[in-house]
């Protein structure tokens, strides 16, 4: 079995690459997984993310889109519907521009920290 250094989650998160080798592409499409790294060979069958990158996305976009909305409307003092467009083209695209590299990035903690799913008993001892 070859050797693999311990990689930054959040580098080879946010390149969306390999957790383990850094080199394979993490995804086959724009958010499907593929089913295996090509360059380690890393199945990515138990790799699941959630909602949470959609969760960081709400979070964070609506934040700034917020903050865009409110700046042209108040300091700038642009008509309204340019500040609803620029607003919702700032929104709409940088959702497209985080919501692949969060999903990679929590996918990488999770192998970074071997995360599994929860258990009722230790399966080495058997007590609970």
């Amino acid at each position: 079995m070859r050797y693999f250094p311990p990689l930054s989650p959040f580098q080879v998160g946010l390149a969306c690459r390999c957790p383990r080798c850094g080199q394979g592409d993490l995804f086959n499409t724009y958010l499907g997984l593929a089913d295996q790294c090509s360059a380690c060979q890393l199945d990515y069958a138990k790799a699941d993310a959630g909602d949470g990158p959609a969760v960081f996305v709400i979070f964070i976009i609506g934040f700034l889109a917020i903050l865009i909305l409110a700046t042209l409307q108040f300091l700038v003092q642009a008509p309204a519907w340019v500040s609803l467009g620029v607003s919702m083209l700032f929104a709409i695209g940088g959702t497209f521009a985080l919501l692949r590299p969060l999903k990679a990035t929590l996918i990488a903690l999770q192998y970074a920290n071997k995360a599994a799913e929860g258990r009722l008993t230790d399966e080495e001892s058997g007590e609970m």
